[in-house]
């Protein structure tokens, strides 16, 4: 079977590229390899090393439907995961982010509606921030879908997400696929975007479509040269040049992390699957960890000391809490996440200790936000 993987020198796609390879199937591989990921010298960079000559690599991007055409060519399932991933930066690089992901999938689908083509499935990689701040528990309402915090609770120091009805603070709650969709960011505005075309388009061309919202994945291979996202990679990058880790608000905030080989199982699995056609799976462990526990770990991990500020500065645009209901995931792709998160970080740090000390730039990267009015 031949798999087209956009985005496939990526983290997750390059992961899911060997996995592929590993079970026997032909993988081509779309990506633009950017400077932002790959580095200022993206032929020799960690992640394309893992992949070069082991697939048949096409260096081009989803805005251009002539690099489309000729890697989807021949391709019976198609893995999209080529997109703009970082919450933050979305906010005022509003375009870019609009043009890779809303319009590099329309270029997919236009190609898939109008041309003749092999696909017989489209798996597409969404994420958490479709959700926004995802489910809570409310004491008076139930559950309930809260409203982007306020800034004015915020600069009082006020982290708390509140009841959109009483405005009294509220619990959080493992978020299922069926919740509401209500993202604070362009990043996800663009996301559920990408997943509704595809949607739509999948079945109205009788192209079966699989969703994969994922949680917040982490692990080898993970670019250490990106400062816009990925938590551990920054904490990582910013712990090996022996500088202080800077923590959002007070350090309790949460996610959902998820080990690369557990999203990789749970990606493959949609390919045979029939139930999963036509569905929405969410892709983490569904359990949380705060930032703080995050931080700590890393710094006994490796063995380097470093200070940690708890700020109470705080991003426009960002969530307290989210972690995943995983029924669905476990019901029709009997996928149970395999690593802990102490046993996922173990991996991940000793991976980070075999690689070159990279460039620091977080301090511009949050320079950037500043200016913009997204960082207080």
């Amino acid at each position: 079977m031949n798999v087209l993987i956009t985005g496939g020198a990526g983290f997750i796609g390059s992961s899911l590229s060997l996995k592929l390879i590993e079970l026997g199937y032909h993988v081509t591989v779309l990506d633009n390899l950017s400077k932002q990921i790959h580095g200022e010298f993206p032929e020799k960079s960690e992640l394309f090393m893992r992949i070069k000559d082991k697939v048949e690599f096409i260096r081009g991007d989803v805005r251009s439907k002539e690099d489309l055409r000729g890697a989807l060519n021949g391709a019976d399932v198609v893995f999209h995961l080529a997109a703009e991933t970082g919450t933050g930066q979305s906010m005022y690089e509003i375009n870019r982010y609009v043009e890779v992901n809303i319009n590099g999938t329309a270029n997919l689908l236009d190609i898939l509606a109008n041309e003749s083509n092999c696909v017989k499935k489209l798996i597409v990689a969404s994420s958490r921030a479709v959700y926004g701040e995802g489910k809570y528990l409310c004491q008076t309402h139930g559950e309930v879908y809260p409203n982007p915090r306020l800034e004015e609770h915020l600069s009082m120091g006020d982290f708390n997400v509140k009841c959109p009805k009483c405005g009294e603070n509220v619990e959080v709650l493992s978020t299922s696929e069926d919740s509401m969709i209500q993202p604070s960011s362009i990043y996800g505005f663009t996301k559920y975007g990408q997943e509704s075309m595809c949607m739509i388009m999948g079945k109205a061309l009788q192209i079966p479509v699989v969703v994969l919202r994922y949680q917040n994945v982490y692990g080898p291979g993970q670019s250490l040269k990106n400062p816009y996202t990925g938590i551990l990679s920054i904490f990582s990058t910013r712990i090996k040049n022996g500088n202080e880790i800077n923590i959002f608000e007070d350090g309790f905030e949460s996610r959902d992390f998820v080990y690369i080989d557990d999203v990789v199982d749970a990606t493959y699995r949609t390919i045979k699957s029939e139930q999963a056609n036509y569905q929405v799976f969410n892709v983490g462990t569904g359990v949380s960890t705060t930032v703080s526990t995050v931080a700590a770990k890393l710094i006994e991990n490796y063995q380097t000391p470093v200070n940690v500020n708890i700020s109470r500065q705080y991003r426009i645009g960002d969530i307290r809490h989210n972690y995943a209901d995983m029924a669905n995931a476990f019901e029709k792709l009997s996928f149970i996440p395999k690593f802990s998160f102490e046993d996922g970080i173990k991996h991940f740090t000793d991976w980070v200790n075999k690689q070159e000390i990279q460039e620091d730039n977080y301090e511009k990267a949050m320079l950037e936000m500043k200016e913009k009015g997204l960082y207080k």
